[in-house]
């Protein structure tokens, strides 16, 4: 004869496993990752010469964040010029602080499909990605760096 606390355990296991819980919402990062993010700073070093791009002057970019899918969007904030408009979003994969997006919306179709590998780090409010983009063009690998403080939860 089973206990009742033997009875609440095997209950847990077994709606806990009936629930369709991922993984992904047990690790701490996961659930940090989850919210709004406004870039401040985006960093490309290309054959070793970096170009800093202030994302709080003149323009604006937010990332969202949900359990599984993400989404950007940028635009220009100078109400004067020419609307300048750009978003994407599809799902991501986490491991660790692996973070990888997968594109499955974006302007510029050619980019729909792709695969872009990022290191993450988080730092209270701050998330930093680290990743190299491949710009097949010009053959070369350029390492980016991105700078994004927490809007909300």
């Amino acid at each position: 004869m089973m206990n009742n606390s033997t009875i609440v355990t095997l209950l847990v296991i077994l709606f806990s496993s009936c629930s369709g819980i991922d993984s992904r919402k047990t690790n701490s990062d996961a659930i940090n990752l989850i919210g709004t993010w406004q870039l401040v700073t985006g960093t490309t070093i290309t054959k070793g010469v970096s170009t800093i791009t202030d994302y709080t002057k003149g323009q604006k970019m937010i990332k969202i964040l949900n359990e599984t899918h993400f989404a950007f969007l940028k635009h220009n904030t100078n109400k004067d010029s020419l609307i300048n408009f750009d978003a994407g979003g599809g799902t991501y994969t986490l491991n660790g602080n692996d973070y990888t997006e997968h594109l499955d919306f974006y302007n510029d179709r050619n980019w729909e499909g792709k695969a872009f590998k990022f290191k993450f780090t988080l730092k209270n409010d701050t998330l930093i990605q680290t990743g190299i983009e491949r710009v097949e063009k010009e053959n070369i690998d350029r390492i980016i760096i991105e700078k994004y403080i927490r809007l909300a939860k």
